[in-house]
């Protein structure tokens, strides 16, 4: 892989603000994420995960439309955002792999007393983390997908509104 030229991709990220990035901009027709849905290889070890570890209640299960036998189970992530997952007995998927074009993390919103809490409630369950900055969080669920815990309000990062 070549040499990066940061001063070429730093003028490519301003061509593009200056062409996208309006202060005036009219609302977006999406009224919000529905859910985001992630595989399970083991649906009781996700529950246990998610709901025990993470304290995201579990709200419901019903069999996936697309395939029979699948289960399709929804975690409650506050200001009506979930988290689903699917499982599919018998198609032997693999593990998880992190790849370009595919999910890069999954960043969750809490507030920052919940956020240490989780941290320790991480320890206590012997998940391996990095912690960044004093406000992010970054582990592997049990299928290995990588997700963050940010101590940031929703609509914000790096202590910058990025609504």
């Amino acid at each position: 892989m070549g040499a990066v030229d940061l001063a070429a991709i730093e003028a490519e990220r301003q061509r593009i603000r200056d062409a996208y990035l309006h202060q005036e901009r009219p609302a977006s027709s999406a009224r919000g994420v529905h859910h985001v849905a992630l595989l399970s290889s083991d649906v009781e070890r996700t529950v246990r995960f998610y709901q025990g570890v993470l304290g995201f209640p579990l709200t419901e299960m019903i069999e996936n439309r697309d395939y029979k036998g699948s289960t399709h189970f929804f975690f409650d992530l506050g200001n009506s955002n979930m988290l689903a997952f699917f499982d599919f007995p018998g198609l032997d998927l693999g593990p998880y792999a992190e790849v370009l074009g595919g999910l890069h993390h999954l960043a969750i919103s809490v507030d920052p007393t919940t956020w240490r809490g989780l941290r320790d409630r991480l320890d206590a369950a012997g998940v391996e983390y990095m912690e960044e900055s004093g406000t992010s969080l970054y582990f592997r669920d049990p299928d290995g997908a990588r997700v963050e815990l940010l101590a940031e309000p929703l609509g914000e990062m790096y202590g910058r509104s990025v609504r």
